[in-house]
């Protein structure tokens, strides 16, 4: 079943607050609307890492 979660914190990519829409299915990462994983700041986003914590990677 696809879960649409929206998560929200500072994207040094825009310098600003940012809410993130991201759609997974069974823990699997299907759709984001931010440049999630070809960000150069993933290894230290906020938003990234709530990501990750969704799909559990």
């Amino acid at each position: 079943m696809e879960q649409e979660t929206f998560l929200s914190g500072y994207c040094r990519c825009t310098d600003g607050s940012r809410m993130v829409a991201v759609v997974t299915e069974n823990q699997t990462l299907v759709e984001t609307d931010c440049n999630y994983p070809d960000c150069p700041y993933t290894t230290e986003c906020c938003i990234a890492a709530g990501i990750r914590e969704l799909c559990k990677t």
